[in-house]
């Protein structure tokens, strides 16, 4: 249990000190935080655009950032020989496994966590169709300035990981940034516990997806890696207009069937339209949708265990 959990602690270190890890989340965190702007004039449907976009940011950036990680402390341990070192010693294939996918999906949830804070900024910073909190627009921009000050420093007096101490200090920075805005800023025209419901459903498909990429990790690189997440995200997508229809074919109903439910449904995961029409999301449904997670997590994993298994990592070495 020890060598689990200084595997699934390694793992997380490791995703966060790439530099890519955080070059992907300052990308999203600034991305989401100009989306007020690019969103003005637009009739009273700023809030629903801002909204639209930051959820979609984060979980596109998520699925990036979860392949990345994936690809990282899997793909490219097999390559240089590190896993064959560690499996020699008393380690076994299964607890591996299992360790790298907690300590990605950790990184990937603390890559999303951040992503969703800024969208409670961005939120807030969208006041209305004609304006935007300039105050706060500012100050979120200085909060990003501010962590990478940290990383600055950390990095030139102790030697630290630039990305790993940035993202810490994001991490740190915005929350309080974000109970500021809540005691300090006009309250946004829509509902935030419904809004805080659709963000967790983005973390939670994030969470499906880095089980997946590290599935495929076990097997491929990072290219061929992305282009099959890719591939199973867009397909999850349109999951329900493809494999959920009657066909008359009780043989084709029957495969369709399969696929839909090998095929995460991305739909199940996607609120903003609830948002935009102010539509309650029921604790319940959150509630069932981590369940559903939680059971494709762990199918995943007994996937990613079991071709695991007989996997001949010395000849990846030696290629």
């Amino acid at each position: 249990m020890f060598n689990f959990f200084k595997i699934t602690d390694n793992t997380f270190k490791e995703s966060i000190r790439e530099p890519i890890y955080f070059l992907m989340l300052l990308c999203a965190v600034v991305l989401i935080g100009h989306f007020p702007s690019m969103a003005l004039f637009v009739f009273s449907e700023q809030l629903k655009l801002v909204v639209d976009s930051s959820m979609a940011t984060s979980l596109l950036f998520g699925l990036f950032c979860a392949v990345l990680c994936a690809s990282h402390t899997v793909s490219r341990e097999m390559h240089n020989g590190t896993v064959l070192l560690l499996l020699s010693k008393p380690v076994y294939r299964w607890s591996f496994v299992l360790a790298k996918i907690c300590g990605i999906v950790l990184a990937s949830t603390l890559f999303t966590v951040i992503c969703n804070l800024a969208s409670y900024v961005s939120v807030y910073i969208a006041v209305d169709q004609f304006r935007m909190d300039m105050a706060a627009y500012f100050s979120f921009f200085g909060v990003i300035i501010a962590a990478c000050v940290v990383g600055m420093i950390a990095n030139f007096w102790r030697g630290s990981s630039f990305s790993a101490v940035s993202t810490a200090a994001l991490a740190v920075f915005m929350p309080l940034f974000v109970v500021y805005c809540v005691l300090s800023r006009e309250t946004p025209a829509l509902s935030m516990r419904d809004l805080s419901a659709a963000l967790i459903l983005i973390n939670l498909a994030v969470i499906a997806m880095s089980t997946l990429a590290v599935v495929f990790a076990t097997r491929l690189d990072v290219v061929a890696n992305l282009t099959l997440c890719s591939v199973f995200f867009f397909l999850g997508l349109i999951s329900g207009y493809l494999f959920g229809r009657d066909t008359g074919s009780e043989i084709i109903n029957f495969f369709f069937g399969i696929l839909y439910a090998v095929l995460p449904n991305w739909q199940y995961f996607w609120l903003a339209d609830a948002i935009a029409a102010n539509r309650t999301i029921p604790v319940a449904y959150v509630l069932w949708a981590a369940g559903y997670v939680v059971f494709y997590v762990a199918i995943c994993a007994m996937w990613a265990i079991a071709i695991f298994q007989n996997k001949e990592i010395a000849g990846d070495i030696r290629q």
